[in-house]
């Protein structure tokens, strides 16, 4: 018997991301669901900086997130609830892109019954205790266009912020290279309309211990996206290579997409086909 899955979204996204996947995965007749973490989607809370006129890019830099108290604790307990819900007490497979791989770790270790396969498609896998921060300012992270995007002190706001409102034309297209590169830009200024402004730093500054018998027993595949601007495909490779490494009993199957960050939009049909055979 197939397990349910459960897509978990990454920073600025939500539940809408997943929409052209699930549909596919609807006409398979697996359970499937799709959840938004704290701090996004219909839990987001926007800082009025974004979306006040007129626009003030001081404001906009130095206005407190009101998502600036969300951490990695309380994402990843709101994510293993998720998977009792869905699963009933038995095990999901748990699809996770970008950043929602930080929480799908942190909920592994801590309930790995209930994981049955660990999907990371273009995501975060952190080492134990290595922050999710911390890779994205790694060498094999250069050229990642986030850094360049964000329009705020992380530090000072409490949260990774993007001006999904800007008008500037530069701009917008720094944020189409950024997640959405091989998508038309029509449907990637849809998502970014879709998108909120603040990611949670807490997230991203949490850290997870991992141990063989929490996220190291969860088997677990690496889906890869070739032409990644967010998650530079050294850094992918450095995530698989340090999971075997900690953990050379259980190996990371991995496959890879001739993508960009968002292969959800880009390619949902083979989205829907990797994770559908998985599990």
């Amino acid at each position: 018997m197939r397990t349910p899955l459960l897509f978990v979204h990454g920073f600025w996204h939500g539940t809408w991301c997943w929409s052209e996947v699930l549909a596919r995965v609807a006409e398979t007749g697996r359970p499937a669901l799709a959840v938004d973490l704290p701090g996004h989607g219909l839990r987001a809370r926007r800082p009025r900086s974004v979306t006040g006129r007129p626009f003030d890019p001081a404001h906009l830099a130095t206005e407190p997130s009101p998502v600036a108290g969300v951490t990695l604790d309380e994402a990843g307990e709101h994510l293993v609830a998720q998977l009792k819900r869905l699963g009933r007490g038995g095990p999901v497979t748990v699809v996770a892109h970008s950043m929602g791989g930080t929480v799908l770790t942190r909920a592994a270790e801590q309930a790995p019954e209930l994981v049955a396969h660990a999907v990371y498609l273009a995501a975060f896998m952190p080492a134990s205790e290595v922050p999710a921060f911390d890779y994205a300012l790694m060498p094999e992270n250069e050229g990642e266009l986030i850094g360049p995007s964000v329009r705020a002190d992380p530090a000072a706001v409490g949260a990774l912020r993007l001006d999904v409102a800007s008008s500037d034309d530069a701009y917008r297209q720094q944020l189409r290279e950024t997640f959405y590169g091989d998508i038309d830009p029509e449907a990637a200024d849809a998502a970014i309309a879709l998108m909120t402004p603040d990611a949670p730093a807490g997230i991203a500054l949490g850290t997870t211990t991992l141990t063989r018998q929490g996220w190291g027993s969860v088997p677990r595949t690496y889906v890869g996206c070739a032409r990644d601007m967010t998650i530079r495909p050294p850094l992918q490779h450095k995530f698989v290579a340090e999971a075997d490494t900690a953990f050379p009993d259980n190996p990371t199957a991995t496959v890879w997409l001739d993508a960009s960050h968002s292969p959800f939009l880009s390619q949902p049909g083979r989205v829907a086909e990797i994770v559908g055979g998985i599990g």
